[in-house]
């Protein structure tokens, strides 16, 4: 999506993310000083099958798409899903020896004030005066005048699955007081990707905000939606703004892991198995050319430690020790750091395996001895 220089600056202010729809490899913009600021290319966020299951995930571990790895990783449960359940939401998941263990989240916190019956949109070229469509206490859904309605009525029992599932993981996103539900905005034809902005940000009225303008939205067209929400994840977990990792991982990859890591936690072993493939072909130009992120970084790391916990555990991490200003994280990780704190988060050493996904120049080394002199609570 094009946008002014103005736009670009905004976005940098309230850490949302702009992604196009129809760029799958497309490298994130820079990021601000522990924020995100406007970047394009979903990185494989587009469309997809239906996502019916139904049938049963591998557990043999290895490369398979949806085995567990050493550590347990996510599973599915045999025949929990099928396509009636999808619509109507009602079906249980479990997403693994650890997450399977979480209990879910009762709420998402903060204030359930009914929402508005109409939202005028005051963010970058939107304009629109949004309808109020559907909402629940997990989601709150919004179209302009032009989204066929008969055609989304998926859209609200997925979504709360979705945030549901994010919730209960990642932890609630609000300060107790700002709304801690997901606002799903939906555009039919106007704009060519989507963004994210969250309770931290007065652009979206305090609103964890995801704003999706191309359709039109078929049942099982989950691709943008859930990416805009592992940006909110990303920028406002464990209670602090900003995403400090940003500029390592750009705007697709922390994706790639999220919604992975979603469909599987979620019964959708279709969706999962199409975008495992998907994922693993797919190479980048960062931190060098032909790195491939998710084949040989993020999913070792979601097979070999603990699935969906690992992230977990990095956010957390981050949350509790570095460096802040106020309620904003204060400035970027650089690379050895991001190593660094990731291998807290699985409890080993990762260098070898980030060797192998990024190579690492001797730069590299410098930055995580000095890493691990400057955050030595960060064990592993």
């Amino acid at each position: 999506m094009t946008r002014s220089l103005g736009s670009v600056l905004l976005f940098a202010v309230v850490l949302s993310v702009s992604c196009s729809s129809d760029d799958a490899g497309g490298a994130g913009a820079a990021a601000n000083a522990g924020g995100m600021s406007a970047s394009s290319g979903v990185g494989g966020a587009t469309g997809g099958s239906s996502g019916a299951a139904g049938t049963t995930a591998g557990s043999s571990g290895g490369n398979t798409p949806l085995g567990t790895g050493a550590s347990g990783g996510a599973s599915v449960d045999a025949g929990m899903q099928d396509a009636a359940s999808e619509d109507s939401g009602d079906a249980d998941s479990d997403s693994g020896s650890d997450a399977g263990d979480t209990p879910e989240a009762e709420s998402p916190g903060g204030s359930v004030e009914p929402p508005p019956a109409t939202w005028q949109e005051h963010w970058f070229e939107h304009e629109q005066t949004l309808q109020l469509v559907e909402a629940n206490d997990w989601v709150v859904l919004y179209f302009d005048d032009d989204v066929d309605r008969a055609r989304t009525t998926w859209l609200l029992p997925f979504l709360t699955r979705v945030w549901k599932y994010t919730v209960t993981h990642y932890g609630r996103f609000t300060d107790g007081t700002r709304d801690g539900r997901l606002y799903a905005i939906y555009h039919q034809g106007k704009y060519s990707g989507g963004h994210p902005s969250t309770y931290f940000d007065a652009s979206h009225d305090y609103r964890n905000a995801s704003d999706v303008g191309p359709g039109p939205f078929p049942d099982g067209d989950y691709g943008i939606s859930t990416h805009e929400v592992s940006h909110i994840v990303e920028g406002a977990s464990r209670g602090v703004h900003g995403s400090p990792a940003f500029s390592i991982w750009n705007d697709s990859k922390w994706a790639e892991f999220f919604q992975y890591d979603l469909y599987v936690g979620l019964g959708l072993t279709d969706e999962a198995g199409r975008v495992f493939d998907d994922f693993t072909n797919k190479s980048d130009d960062f931190p060098r050319a032909g790195t491939h992120w998710f084949r040989d970084w993020f999913y070792p790391l979601w097979r070999d430690y603990d699935g969906v916990e690992v992230m977990v555990r990095y956010f957390q991490l981050l949350a509790e020790h570095f460096p802040k200003n106020g309620d904003s994280y204060s400035r970027d990780l650089n690379f050895g750091e991001y190593v660094h704190f990731m291998s807290g988060a699985a409890g080993t050493d990762l260098k070898a395996q980030a060797t192998t996904a990024f190579g690492w120049p001797s730069e590299r080394e410098a930055e995580l001895a000095q890493a691990r002199a400057d955050f030595p609570a960060i064990a592993y």
